[in-house]
């Protein structure tokens, strides 16, 4: 019975509909459900159904499995060409799926040049070339056309065991070590070989793991800086269909106003989300400037998103409004201008530009949203000094890139900021992943993560990752907290991504070239595994 199951699940439509399910599967891995242990399994599951394909059928096959992973772990980006782009179902289904067919072909090519390469011995396959491959094609799949380095295998880790493990070799290490756990039991199901030896390199790998992810975490440089900030988090809920609206401006604006007051006495800073006040600064001066005198006469300040103008070009904004240099001052510094300011650099494409916009803006609503013409700003940009505070930020989907946040942590950053406005995206997945993901940029760089949002998920989240208050989604809300502050610097933050990516291209080049380094390391693999 066993063997004429093995049968039917070689047979090439049943292989391809196996593949995708394996892939659909490793939604369950990520944020809500949080069940890592799953991307695992369907990867080595897919490893091994896959070995003796050819090239072309690995494409096809690993294709498949890519398309699982992205049309049902991205879902909800249809949520927003549906309800807020004016696009029928159909059509918002049929462009997610587009999405996630392109993003499906950087696992078809890792399946191909690992079918391709094709190494004699099965260790070196699965425990050097595919982690090695798997990496490249999520690192590649996280800067082309932009970018979108969603669904990284690494985040199945932001709650697992290996979490620690970020703070040295980033969320890109941990796929590095996920795909070389998988690879180890996809190991098991080799039979040339004793169950002692086919078990093995398992073993050990998930030891060696585990233990350096408890000596990442109790040999941490980061340590308690003895100071703390009084943060006030407000979560405005501001329906999306009212939020651009002209008449909506000052109830929204008076809305975090009157969200904040009662907070003053006791917070340093305020957060308000991604353009909280959704107006360019020329048009609300009035208001910009009375909030302004208001924080500053309780000693704090206010980071607000907004639309800031420099020439003709607009910006997707952060400002600080009230105190910047120290909680107790004469007057308050906020000037506009650029002055204290954050411009989002990493822009999303059709909500804040549009490719080829003369072509696409008038087939659909869904081509000229509300700002959808922003200008970029600098990768590197001066942190926001907040009552004497210093906070690298990232506006929304910036938050997902390692290296841009990276680029901006200094040694005198105290806090990592991140805002969004989630509203697009409904009561999906896609907000909760959304968190999952700025989690990780909080063990990555040793810092502690607040996140604003117009409706949730409005978190702060420790050092380690850790969520330690949040509000619920959909309601109007005021969270507060005092957050100890740390200091010290992760080998991340130091290194970045380099030594996995140098380590991935180095086994990608030896195998190409088929030098003798590798011709070597492959016989005495052979030898060990007879």
């Amino acid at each position: 019975m066993l063997l004429r199951l093995r049968a039917i699940a070689h047979q090439p439509k049943i292989r391809l509909v196996l593949a995708y399910l394996a892939g659909a599967s490793t939604a369950l891995s990520f944020a809500p459900y949080g069940l890592w242990p799953i991307y695992l399994i369907a990867m080595a599951f897919a490893l091994g159904q896959s070995q003796s394909l050819s090239p072309k059928q690995a494409f096809r096959y690993w294709l498949s499995f890519g398309f699982g992973c992205f049309s049902v772990g991205i879902s909800w980006v249809h949520v927003s060409m549906d309800t807020f782009g004016g696009l029928p179902l159909i059509a918002s289904v049929g462009l997610m799926a587009l999405l996630a067919l392109y993003l499906a072909l950087y696992p078809a090519i890792a399946g191909t040049l690992l079918a391709k390469l094709s190494p004699q011995s099965h260790l070196v396959r699965y425990l050097l070339l595919f982690p090695a491959l798997w990496v490249l094609s999520e690192w590649a799949r996280g800067w082309v056309l932009t970018g979108f380095p969603w669904l990284w295998a690494g985040y199945t880790q932001t709650s697992g065991p290996l979490s620690e493990l970020a703070s040295v070799i980033g969320a890109l290490g941990l796929s590095y070590s996920v795909a070389l756990l998988a690879g180890a039991m996809t190991l098991l199901f080799n039979q040339t070989s004793s169950i002692l030896k086919r078990a093995t390199p398992l073993v050990i790998l998930t030891g060696t793991l585990l233990c350096c992810s408890y000596l990442a975490s109790t040999l941490s440089p980061i340590t308690q800086s003895g100071k703390s900030v009084n943060v006030t988090l407000v979560q405005g809920n501001i329906p999306q269909s009212m939020k651009w609206q002209p008449e909506a401006l000052w109830p929204t604006m008076l809305k975090y106003m009157d969200l904040s007051r009662p907070e003053f006495a006791n917070t340093d800073i305020f957060i308000w989300p991604e353009a909280a006040i959704p107006a360019p600064e020329h048009m609300v001066a009035d208001f910009l400037d009375n909030a302004n005198k208001i924080a500053s006469l309780n000693n704090s300040a206010i980071i607000t998103g907004v639309i800031s103008q420099q020439q003709d070009s607009f910006y997707n904004s952060l400002i600080v409004l009230g105190n910047h240099n120290q909680a107790v001052q004469d007057s308050a510094d906020y000037q506009g201008g650029g002055h204290n300011e954050f411009k989002k650099h990493h822009l999303l494409p059709i909500g804040e530009f549009v490719p080829l916009e003369a072509l696409l803006r008038p087939l659909a609503p869904f081509f000229n949203l509300p700002m959808s013409s922003f200008a970029r700003g600098d990768f590197q940009q001066p942190n926001l000094n907040a009552v004497g505070h210093q906070i690298a930020p990232a506006i929304c989907y910036e938050i997902a890139f390692p290296e841009q946040l990276r680029a901006n942590v200094n040694a005198d950053t105290e806090l990592l900021l991140t805002v969004s406005n989630d509203a697009w995206f409904g009561a999906s997945n896609g907000p909760l992943q959304h968190m999952e993901i700025a989690q990780m940029r909080a063990i990555e760089l040793g810092r502690p993560l607040v996140r604003s949002t117009n409706n949730g998920i409005t978190a702060i989240v420790n050092s380690k990752g850790e969520i330690t208050d949040k509000l619920p989604q959909f309601e109007t809300g005021v969270l507060h907290a005092s957050i100890p502050l740390v200091t010290g610097e992760t080998l991340f933050s130091k290194w970045g991504q380099w030594p996995v990516l140098l380590l991935s291209f180095l086994i990608f080049g030896l195998s190409l070239l088929k030098l003798k380094p590798f011709k070597k390391l492959q016989q005495a693999m052979l030898k060990w595994n007879k």
